[in-house]
């Protein structure tokens, strides 16, 4: 049986990984701690492929192995793009409090169209970076549906599944999100 290639992901997020690893089934995907990376990564970025390919570079330079890195994030129409690449520090708090700015910041908006956007960066210190982009579009929910996945999941209705991610299970959220279309562009470019 031949080897998976091990892909280290330059992350600490136990869900993005898991999303990766489900995605990406023909990799051993492992977390950049899991590799020995514990280091810091200063995402200065202007773009989710900037921040991407920042946290990639940073891992596999560090480790000397192929590192993937995503950056992802919520944009809201009504909100000139917002959160953006600001999306996990939206609040300056956790999960929950993004969720309740974003509600707040949405109060008497008619126009809640949203789009989840995705770059990944694969870095190899060899080769250099290769990129893939996705996305996926919705609208915003005026309150949570479902428990499951995290950040803004349950806020999100999405287009595709006429649902929330938030309802969705795993694998069928998987098949339209921006992550896996992201991965997928990048995929075909290897």
């Amino acid at each position: 049986m031949k080897k998976k290639r091990t892909i280290v992901v330059a992350s600490g997020n136990a869900h993005k990984i898991t999303e990766i690893a489900d995605i990406l089934k023909e990799y051993d995907v492992i977390s950049m701690h899991d590799a020995g990376f514990d280091g810091e990564i200063v995402e200065d970025g202007k773009t989710f492929a900037q921040n991407a390919e920042i946290k990639a570079k940073t891992v596999a330079k560090a480790l000397n192995v192929t590192a993937l890195a995503d950056d992802s994030g919520l944009c809201v129409d009504a909100l000139g793009g917002a959160p953006g690449i600001y999306s996990a520090r939206y609040s300056g708090g956790n999960d929950a409090d993004n969720r309740a700015k974003l509600l707040r910041e949405l109060k008497d908006v008619k126009d809640r169209r949203a789009h989840f956007e995705c770059a990944v960066c694969l870095y190899s210190p060899e080769d250099g970076a290769i990129y893939g982009e996705g996305a996926t579009y919705g609208s915003i929910l005026e309150e949570e549906r479902g428990d499951r996945g995290f950040g803004y999941d349950c806020l999100f209705l999405s287009d595709d599944l006429g649902m929330s991610f938030g309802e969705a299970t795993e694998e069928r959220k998987n098949a339209v999100s921006h992550r896996f279309r992201a991965l997928k562009d990048l995929e075909a470019k290897l």
